[in-house]
């Protein structure tokens, strides 16, 4: 640990009173109100009112139905049991808009996905019993490359499934990659739990985060844009989609007077006062989203001339602001799999150093997410690159989280541009 407060070059820096944090809950009262609603009527369980509307909210804002669940994990879990029902129903059972047969097993199936994501993006793939291949990033929006995917596609032919992260927000080149997908007969999983309120142009219009691909789902945890305090959605693209997932996240109760289970089910559903609050957020997206781009233009003044480039926001949501070092102005540092250590030097940072003064300061970073292909959890898995080193790995080597809170006050979000500043003194 390194002594910043008695560093030279942070003279005069005080740490804030209030602390700047990287993105916090913002209530605005209509959460209280629906909350009481679910209370006073006694629907304090996974049903009522609340879930019905915020169903009805988001599937008219998507163009499609959409399914309230516990968490957005449970949703990219039931996103990827709908794709391999689709892909891989067996031919025999009962009739499915996809073909014969009840359900679709993955097992030992490869399925391709974002390296450079959360790992709840990818642990749903193996509940399933598939293999995740890892697709590279690419610089011009940190998301999946789609010439890595193309190069995917012709070293495993038979992949049928794609899980694709918008990372912190940006969409990134999702119609190309839409594109690819279809001319491979590949399904489209959007994991859009970070991009609510973004959206991009294609030739079928405009297409909101969620609703480009096959299946979408969103997150209304703590830190996201809108919150439940937990709570997540899954977008589908027809009828079939929308009650098989119920029934399954209902523990797949069959519709007879006992409890009979012919498949295998799940308690992913949603709670009606969860339900309330993010019902009560819903007016407020875009107005959230206005305040995450000042903060994100804020930093892009302020941080214009230092050698860090901010993370691409072309069709995105500005929910979290991240800075990316230049390659010439990285000082030494090395990175265990627990533990960093970094050489100061005149003229030069690294992300250890700046996530460390911002805390010593008052202010709330975090690292780039460490690309899925480096986790020891997934070490032994297929990564796919097109580049001579991978570009997910250089991104989280030379990039780091800022504070985003749509809360940060113009003085905070100075005193965060003059820590990072004094780190290259």
């Amino acid at each position: 640990m390194h002594d910043f407060l008695n560093d030279k070059r942070f003279a005069g820096v005080k740490p804030l009173k209030s602390k700047a944090l990287l993105s916090s809950p913002t209530m605005h009262g209509e959460e209280w109100e629906y909350m009481k609603e679910a209370y006073q009527s006694g629907w304090m369980t996974t049903a009522g009112s609340n879930i019905e509307k915020l169903e009805e909210l988001v599937s008219g804002y998507m163009g499609r139905r959409a399914v309230a669940l516990s968490s957005g994990t449970a949703a990219i879990h039931m996103a990827v049991k709908l794709a391999a029902e689709k892909a891989y129903s067996s031919s025999s059972g009962v009739s499915t808009p996809f073909g014969k047969g009840a359900g679709g097993s993955l097992y030992r199936k490869r399925v391709f996905c974002s390296d450079l994501t959360f790992a709840a993006t990818v642990n749903p793939i193996v509940y399933e019993g598939g293999e995740p291949v890892f697709i590279d990033s690419e610089y011009d929006s940190w998301n999946m490359a789609p010439e890595a995917l193309e190069k995917g596609f012709a070293l495993f032919p038979d992949v049928r499934i794609v899980v694709f992260a918008h990372l912190y927000g940006n969409m990134g080149q999702i119609v190309k990659i839409r594109s690819i997908c279809r001319e491979h007969n590949a399904a489209l999983i959007e994991d859009a739990a970070e991009a609510l309120g973004a959206a991009v142009s294609a030739d079928d219009g405009k297409l909101p985060a969620g609703a480009a691909g096959d299946y979408g789902v969103l997150s209304f945890n703590g830190n996201k844009i809108i919150t439940g305090s937990a709570g997540g959605m899954l977008v589908v693209p027809d009828e079939y989609s929308y009650k098989k997932v119920k029934k399954w996240s209902t523990q797949s109760r069959e519709d007879v007077p006992w409890y009979e289970h012919e498949e295998l089910g799940y308690n992913y559903r949603i709670s009606n006062v969860v339900a309330g609050v993010a019902r009560g957020q819903w007016p407020h997206l875009w107005e959230h989203i206005s305040q995450k781009k000042a903060v994100y233009e804020a930093y892009q003044d302020g941080l214009q001339d230092l050698p860090i480039t901010l993370n691409p926001m072309e069709n995105g949501n500005y929910w979290l602001s991240c800075g990316l070092i230049k390659e010439d102005r990285m000082s030494v540092t090395a990175r265990s799999s627990r533990s960093a250590v970094y050489q100061v030097e005149k003229g030069k940072s690294c992300p250890s150093e700046i996530l460390e003064a911002l805390a010593t300061f008052g202010c709330e970073g975090r690292p780039i997410w460490k690309p899925m292909h480096m986790q020891p959890l997934y070490r032994s898995n297929s990564f796919i690159t097109v580049e001579k080193a991978a570009v997910s790995t250089d991104i989280f080597n030379r990039g780091f989280c800022l504070p985003s809170d749509n809360k940060l006050t113009f003085r905070q979000t100075q005193h965060i541009i003059e820590v990072v500043r004094r780190c290259f003194r």
